[in-house]
């Protein structure tokens, strides 16, 4: 539990930032669509929901990555355990080898 005191101003910094960003994103965006359309209404509206579209955006991005690295880890799986016996160093690859050491029976 001793931890959660550091914590705690790591979080504070990191949502100070996260909203600071957020508001610095919205300002740039309505800046952009007033520049595009002369329109003040429209450009509010589309730099409130630009933002919105992209939180989502980016939740259904991350979760597609996940998914990715996990299809992409059990595939490496799979393959580790479907390895023959000789592909592992057993020393079974080299048992017709005339040059390959002998083990005792």
């Amino acid at each position: 539990m001793s931890h959660i005191p550091s914590f705690q101003p790591k979080t504070t910094r990191m949502l100070l930032k996260t909203g600071s960003y957020y508001i610095l994103h919205i300002m740039v965006a309505a800046m952009v669509a007033y520049a595009v359309t002369g329109n003040l209404v429209a450009s509010l509206t589309l730099s409130l929901l630009e933002p919105t579209v992209q939180a989502f955006a980016y939740f259904f991005h991350e979760r597609a990555w996940e998914r990715a690295a996990k299809r992409k880890e059990a595939a490496a799986q799979a393959m580790a355990a479907a390895a023959p016996p000789a592909a592992t160093g057993g020393g079974r690859a080299l048992a017709g080898c005339p040059s390959a050491p002998r083990q005792a029976d």
